[in-house]
């Protein structure tokens, strides 16, 4: 009997809108991190959830962090299973930017590049997000971007320089 193929995923986890008093962002996080520690799912990895300001026009802070998966599902298909965790949580789509119970996003994949309908990887915008990096730093620091070649460590060392180069201005 032939052994499925495995694959290692990073994933990006966030949240700024309330379900209820009880489930709070930092809630449907948790919820979110506890769900991709089951199967079809082998959780390697979590970062601390962490409280980071918004992109865009929202203006609710969010809660955010990654983990490292374990799967046999492609990334197509995971890309199915992320939308429908969301969908779940009570995600809708709607605007660019707007507020969301609840966000997963592919970021990196053992298997290097992946480029379809809807998905690409790495994710497009993930080297200039600290919101990804940080929390990725603490439990992938030497995981490659496979464009840059550059770890995870560097990516955000140079995010944070070109930051203050910008704001010295």
């Amino acid at each position: 009997m032939k052994k499925a193929k495995r694959h290692i995923y990073a994933i990006a986890l966030g949240s700024n809108q309330p379900r209820s008093r009880i489930l709070t962002p930092r809630k449907l996080v948790e919820q979110a991190i506890d769900r991709l520690s089951r199967k079809p799912f082998h959780a390697l990895a979590a970062s601390r959830i962490l409280d980071t300001p918004p992109l865009g026009q929202s203006r609710r802070r969010y809660a955010n962090a990654t983990m490292l998966i374990e799967t046999e599902l492609a990334p197509d298909r995971l890309l199915k299973r992320l939308k429908r965790m969301e969908h779940k949580a009570g995600r809708r789509r709607s605007m660019r930017w707007a507020a969301r119970p609840l966000d997963l996003d592919i970021v990196l994949w053992s298997g290097g590049f992946w480029a379809d309908d809807g998905l690409i990887i790495p994710h497009p915008a993930f080297r200039e997000r600290d919101f990804v990096l940080a929390p990725l730093t603490q439990i992938a620091p030497g995981w490659r971007d496979p464009f840059s070649g550059r770890t995870i460590s560097q990516l955000r060392a140079c995010l944070k320089k070109a930051r203050k180069k910008a704001e010295a201005g």
